[in-house]
């Protein structure tokens, strides 16, 4: 018997090689340096997470040198604690949008299912903030190479600060319009990689980030004072183009949403429930290399949102459970 148990016990093993290790909770201290895989510092600020199977992309700014643009780096995980750096999806080039001294911002990225495109939109700009234009990239794969296509003023409004959300098959820009002081919602193009048309004006708010949540529509955004924090607000509605609410503040006031200004919504779904996973950046102006990551689990009743500002917590991606 203890011969043929031990002929079971390897054929498992066999049977488990090459098969995805299961997630567990693991701990996300807010604030503090967070490290890739490989020890080096995490550079992926004012971007945003594509999920592609069960494996979680996040792209964002590298501010290894300040504030003038050197890549836009991607790196992967499975259980938002343990980041694998993969490579830079976006390199600086000789000249142009992507130059020497030009300002690349809040790239984040949507895929477009009838031509199997990732397509990435971004804050072009030179070091006055003068030109405020959308940058538009393209690739096959969510972490892969990116071809830049060029950049443009949405309906010629002002592009500053931006996000993209993914409705169904629809895609959308929302960026902040400096000149007619307004936050504006532009539905894509079927291809996404120019605008149709602009489908909704509100208030001025920079930062966006948009999500959905049983049938809710949830708006998040900064109020403009540039790289120090504020009470961030969000506002709801049932239809994207409908009737908005009225902004309020979703994090404990006075804490300048935990010392942090809103970059992206993360739906983390698991076997139990979906979460959704508030994330911040804690801009250093004096050395923007620091700059660190204030995520905290957002909490939904109804149409209100809320997070706290807690020095640890947990989430397990496989039951989608945080605490």
């Amino acid at each position: 018997m203890k011969k043929a148990s031990a002929i079971f016990t390897v054929i498992l093993g066999l049977l488990a090689v090459g098969q995805p290790a299961q997630a567990a909770p693991v701990t996300r201290y807010p604030g503090t340096v967070w490290h890739d895989t490989s020890g080096n510092v995490i550079q992926a600020h004012g971007g945003g997470i594509t999920k592609v199977g069960n494996t979680y992309y996040w792209l964002g700014e590298d501010k290894t040198n300040g504030s003038p643009f050197q890549n836009i780096k991607c790196y992967s995980s499975t259980d938002f604690k343990n980041w694998v750096f993969v490579r830079n999806v976006l390199t600086r080039q000789s000249s142009g949008d992507l130059g020497p001294n030009r300002i690349v911002e809040r790239p984040h990225v949507i895929y477009n299912s009838s031509t199997s495109m990732y397509v990435m939109y971004m804050h072009i700009d030179n070091t006055n903030y003068s030109e405020r234009k959308a940058g538009v990239a393209t690739s096959s794969s969510v972490c892969g190479a990116y071809t830049y296509r060029g950049s443009f003023k949405p309906a010629g409004h002002d592009s500053l600060d931006d996000t993209l959300f993914l409705d169904g098959s629809t895609g959308y820009l929302i960026s902040e319009d400096r000149t007619n002081q307004a936050l504006q919602i532009y539905r894509l193009s079927p291809d996404f990689l120019s605008v149709s048309a602009l489908v909704k004006t509100l208030p001025q708010y920079e930062s966006p980030a948009m999500v959905k949540i049983g049938g809710i529509y949830y708006l998040f955004g900064s109020h403009l004072t540039g790289w120090s924090t504020n009470d961030n607000q969000y506002a709801t509605a049932t239809s994207i183009t409908g009737t908005w609410s009225s902004w309020r503040s979703f994090a404990p006031s006075g804490t300048n949403t935990c010392n942090s200004q809103t970059t992206w919504i993360q739906p983390v779904a698991g076997s139990s429930r979906t979460s959704y996973i508030f994330m911040g950046d804690r801009w250093n102006s004096g050395n923007l290399t620091d700059s660190r990551y204030q995520w905290q689990p957002l909490t939904i009743s109804g149409t209100t949102a809320s997070i706290t500002c807690r020095d640890s917590w947990t989430i397990d991606t496989a039951t989608g459970v945080t605490g």
